[in-house]
């Protein structure tokens, strides 16, 4: 198929029923992304969204089934850019959906401040390793370890994109949660929404989803628990209705 390139794979999206390009030698998106796509406000028949980090579009793929607003994506690693330019031609949103292939730091130069009302990102979560424990696989290391950019790099543009009151969501990891409030509020985002999926009940939770409103007013709401698996190790009807639509 004229579509994949060597060591490509076309995977369902099945609740949205679209497909997008991967690879396990260079980028799978992770459940992560799916909850931080259900998880963030989109405004529904309009709208200028943004999403930073976007490996291989899976997120601007996500968001396009729940507004009719206009979405641009993010990435630094040129092969995950042209994983992600083909899968939206594949799925034929050319005309909803802009990948730009550039580093967040500098993303001002090309689209200014102020101008999104939605902002998304699925960041590096890992802090840089030292040089005989990164991974080889480069592709893996900069979509996993800060080595390109920072959680507060990735905070900092997300701000200067965001209009005011415009919403800014992150997935990371809960031990980052008071690091991602704090610089939040450095670059006047205040965090409004926040939900901690587990694994399962009795677990600690490995997954958190914050969303901040550009120069809001201080109101956090801490939503209900969200549950990935239940005792008997299937998907929640919660996930399931995340993931299949079900």
């Amino acid at each position: 198929m004229d579509f994949l390139k060597e060591g490509e794979r076309l995977d369902y999206l099945l609740a949205e029923d679209m497909r997008i390009i991967q690879s396990p030698a260079v980028f799978s998106f992770s459940l992560d992304a799916v909850l931080l796509a259900r998880f963030v406000y989109v405004p529904i028949q309009k709208g200028n969204l943004i999403d930073l980090c976007s490996g291989n579009g899976v997120i601007p793929l996500f968001l396009s089934t729940r507004t009719k607003g206009t979405i641009t994506g993010v990435e630094i690693q040129e092969r995950l850019h042209d994983m992600a330019v083909r899968s939206i031609e594949y799925n034929k949103l050319q005309d909803r959906i802009k990948m730009i292939h550039r580093d967040i730091k500098e993303i001002h130069q090309v689209l200014g401040y102020g101008k999104f009302d939605v902002v998304t990102c699925n960041p590096p979560y890992f802090p840089t390793p030292s040089r005989d424990e990164i991974n080889e696989n480069e592709h893996l290391a900069i979509a996993r370890h800060e080595i390109l950019c920072t959680l507060e790099d990735a905070i900092k543009a997300s701000s200067g994109l965001a209009r005011q009151g415009g919403k800014v969501a992150f997935v990371h990891r809960p031990g980052r949660f008071l690091d991602i409030v704090t610089l939040m509020r450095k670059y006047k985002l205040e965090p409004k929404r926040v939900q901690f999926v587990y694994p399962k009940a009795g677990k600690e939770a490995n997954t958190l989803l914050i969303e901040a409103v550009k120069n809001g007013n201080p109101d956090l709401k801490i939503l209900p628990p969200l549950f990935v698996y239940n005792e008997e190790n299937e998907y929640t009807p919660e996930m399931r209705e995340i993931l299949y639509g079900e």
